[in-house]
């Protein structure tokens, strides 16, 4: 098992240039695998038409868009959040369009074409810049994750492959979860997504912790925050090339309803 990796590691150890290398499509066989099936899944469940609202706040961000470019199709306001000081100034970067920020581009033609329209991608690079109305330090540990500011409830919470790495333990992780929940108004919903059977993963050469969940833990975990459960898909790992990267041992994708306050 490895070590549990704190906050205090990842504000001085996360490179968010390096985690970044996970997304270049063609270049590496863990990050193709993980961000196309996440994508196909946020796709389709943000055209469904269940997720839709005003507001929709992202937990743990990092330094990442791939996970809103089809939420911004169903919200107006995006609230983006993370914990880590690098990972906020990377993600204004590219918000910022600055010069050497990431290239998303390959990524959003990707989604525009599960969309439908290939040649729109601009447009939804620009759709999302206006979408995205504010970058916020969060802690998931609180009881207010957003705090010092108190945030009006949300529609939608999403939250990628935040909880595995922040939490050190089941409790932490139930603990977390309810923290999540308070910034979602009833009937409101929590996307996640993620990686089970998972112990570790690098970023660069840093070893990073992940906390190995299983779909029953995670069935459980969320029934008993006040959620009915919409969807819950577990696609195997495909590839076992570049298992030194990350032995997860399978994706998730999990859309829950707030039914009641935890």
């Amino acid at each position: 098992m490895a070590e549990f990796t704190g906050g205090e590691v990842y504000q001085a150890e996360f490179d968010p240039k390096a985690y970044l290398e996970y997304f270049k499509f063609g270049e590496c066989a863990i990050g193709d695998e993980v961000v196309t099936i996440a994508l196909k899944n946020f796709c389709k469940a943000f055209s469904s038409g269940l997720l839709k609202g005003d507001t929709l706040i992202d937990i743990g961000s990092g330094p990442t868009i791939y996970q809103l470019l089809s939420a911004c199709e169903s919200f107006t306001t995006i609230i983006a959040s993370d914990y880590i000081e690098q990972n906020c100034q990377e993600l204004q970067k590219w918000l910022k369009n600055e010069p050497g920020a990431f290239d998303w581009a390959p990524v959003v033609k990707y989604v525009c074409e599960l969309e439908g329209n290939r040649d729109k991608w601009a447009e939804k690079e620009a759709k999302l810049r206006k979408a995205v109305k504010q970058v916020l330090k969060c802690d998931i540990h609180q009881s207010n994750p957003m705090d010092p500011l108190t945030l009006p409830p949300a529609d939608c919470v999403l939250s990628v492959e935040c909880l595995e790495g922040a939490c050190k333990d089941k409790n932490s992780f139930r603990a977390a979860l309810r923290n999540m929940s308070s910034l979602l108004k009833i009937s409101g919903h929590l996307v996640l997504a993620g990686v089970l059977g998972c112990n570790f993963y690098m970023v660069g050469s840093r070893r990073f912790s992940s906390l190995n969940l299983t779909e029953e833990f995670m069935r459980e975990a969320i029934c008993a925050n006040g959620f009915a459960l919409v969807e819950f898909k577990v696609q195997p790992r495909v590839s076992m090339e570049m298992s030194e990267l990350s032995d997860f041992a399978a994706t998730y994708f999990i859309i829950a309803r707030k039914e009641k306050e935890a």
